[in-house]
Order: C-alpha cells, then structure tokens, then sequence
C-alpha cells in the first residue's frame, strides 16, 4: 500500500519505512518541519519518495494515498488543507503518540482525543511505549501500543575510549526534560562525549574549571557514524527525566554498550539490571562510570546483556509486523 507519513523522528522513521509498502513524505521548500522530505542523515530505502503539498492533492484526487500515518496534532488540518481529504473519513489514518503528556503528568487531555474520528475508534492513537498509554487521558479512544523496533547495527562495541557516551538532540532547550542538567554533572567527574542535534551550544553552559575532564560535542553526526563513535565509548548515558523511550539508547544497548540511566518513564523496562544501572542519584551514576572505565571487563558483561535485551524485546521483524497489521486492519 502508499503510506503518507511525515517525517518527524528519524530514528523511528527509519524503523518504519523499512517495511513492504510504498512511502510518500511531504516536502516543503524550505524542509521545515511541515515537510522534511527524506532523511539526509539516516539511510532510507529507494520505496520512500517527496512530494509537496501540489503533488499530494494530485495523488489524493487519483485515490493514490492508501493510508495516513500522523504524528502531530496539527497534521490532520495539513492533510486537510493539503489534500482535502479528512483523516478517518476520506482515508485511512492512525494517530501515533510518541511524547509523555507534558502537562499534570496522570492528567493531561490528549489533543487529538476529542476529535470525532479519534473519540469513535475510527482513528486509532498508537503508542510507542506502555507507559505513554498509561499516562496520556485519551478518553473514549482506542489505544494501542507498538513497542519500537530498531535495525540491528551489530556488536560493534569496543569500549576502547575512557569516555561516556550520551546522544541528546537540542539539549538547551529542553533542559531538565532531558536531563541536561544531570548530563553535565556527570561530565565535571569523567569524561563525556555528547552527540546529537545542537548540542554545541552545551559549551557556553560549563562552568570553566581547571582540571575538570573533557566534555566533546559532536553536532548533527550521521546515524552510521554516530553508531561506530559510540561503539568506542566504554558505556551510554542516558539522563532522560521525561520523554518516551530514546531510540539513541536502544541503539547503544545493540552495540553492546552498558547503560547509566534515570529510572523514569519506561527505561526500567528497557534497561533490566543486568545491562546497567539506573538511579535517580547522580552521584551513582558517577560512581558507577568511574568504575566502568577503571574495570572494562565489567562493563562489556553488562554491554553484552544490554544488546541481548535489545534484539529480544526489540527487534525490527516485531515491530514491522505489528505495523503491517494495524495498517492492514484500517484499511480494511
């Protein structure tokens, strides 16, 4: 089938697209976030292709739009100013959630709960996690959860850096949402190696101390070159307070890294004890990276365990199948 689905996480659009089917995603000329078009720093296959909003009225007015995948909650006005199709109505559509509510925590309306083809159980809301469904009130909505499901990047990991490894995308401006605060306080006891989108701007947010380890910045690295960076660091950070499940640490636990981590959200089903440790103490956090990088041959034990985990519980087949079902079901 065609399947329409904007591009709004990489990682889990690189999951999703690597399915049977045939993807269009929506491109605008200056690639905002309305219309990204394919991934220039994730490797997508040649069954993913652009079209602007011109091109997907075309494709609409021909029928030639299967399925809707949304993400957002103002993506159904797009569609609808776009195409004029109504999602759940004109066509097939399921909503996925991939966020914690990020209001009163048990308490937050869902934004798209209330709207009529989402409220009947036309529009499915899909959750990437248990704990999003747990949390998020969509009232009369039919929920469902897909858990993530990450391509196998291999046992790549070599741990042959003193270094932890963390990957945050714009870590300023999402501060204690990520845990940017806590990530910097680890980094003034080892030393630390941060990628991810914007995060050079960290720099001008360290505190100048003499003798304090190094922290390195790495903005923007290319998925396949970010994997064989982190491959070498001797274990992962992962200083998440309240977002859903970061597919940058499924990632580092399939390469084989250990993982240091908060016990929020869902990490304490991602991350079972014999693949790291998860605290809400920073400073055990530190100890334990201390001891990792003074003993390797622990922390590849845990690494070893971690990508386990990972291709048990996670893995890309699952998740494709699972997809292929609910897509085939609303279409039905």
């Amino acid at each position: 089938m065609r399947v329409l689905v904007w591009h709004v996480h990489g990682s889990w659009t690189t999951s999703f697209v690597a399915g049977p089917h045939e993807y269009v995603v929506p491109v605008i000329p200056d690639r905002g976030p309305d219309g990204r078009g394919r991934a220039r720093t994730w490797d997508w296959p040649g069954s993913v292709g652009e079209a602007d909003p011109a091109e997907l009225a075309r494709l609409a007015a021909d029928g030639g739009i299967d399925v809707v995948v949304l993400q957002r909650p103002e993506e159904p006005e797009l569609l609808h100013r776009w195409t004029g199709l109504v999602a759940g109505r004109d066509v097939p559509a399921v909503y996925v959630e991939h966020n914690a509510p990020t209001g009163p925590a048990a308490a937050t309306r869902h934004p798209l709960a209330d709207l009529d083809v989402v409220a009947d159980g036309t529009v499915p809301v899909v959750h990437v996690t248990a704990y999003n469904a747990l949390m998020w009130d969509t009232g009369d909505a039919r929920t469902l959860v897909v858990d993530h499901g990450i391509p196998d990047p291999g046992h790549r990991s070599t741990g042959e850096l003193d270094t932890i490894a963390a990957v945050v995308n714009e870590p300023v401006r999402r501060w204690r949402v990520v845990g940017t605060d806590v990530l910097l306080e680890v980094a003034r006891h080892v030393p630390v190696d941060v990628y991810g989108v914007g995060v050079t701007g960290l720099g001008n947010h360290r505190p100048s101390v003499p003798g304090a380890p190094p922290l390195r910045l790495y903005d923007d690295v290319p998925q396949a070159a970010m994997h064989d960076a982190l491959a070498r660091s001797r274990a992962y950070l992962h200083p998440f307070r309240w977002t859903s499940l970061g597919l940058a640490l499924l990632e580092a636990m399939a390469l084989g890294l250990p993982v240091l981590a908060l016990p929020t959200t869902e990490a304490p089903v991602a991350v079972p004890p014999t693949a790291g440790v998860l605290s809400s103490r920073p400073e055990t956090l530190v100890a334990t990276a201390r001891r990792w990088l003074a003993e390797p041959d622990e922390a590849r034990e845990h690494g070893a365990a971690a990508r386990a985990h990972v291709l048990q519980h996670y893995s890309l087949d699952a998740f494709l199948h699972r997809w292929d079902a609910i897509l085939t079901e609303v279409t039905s």
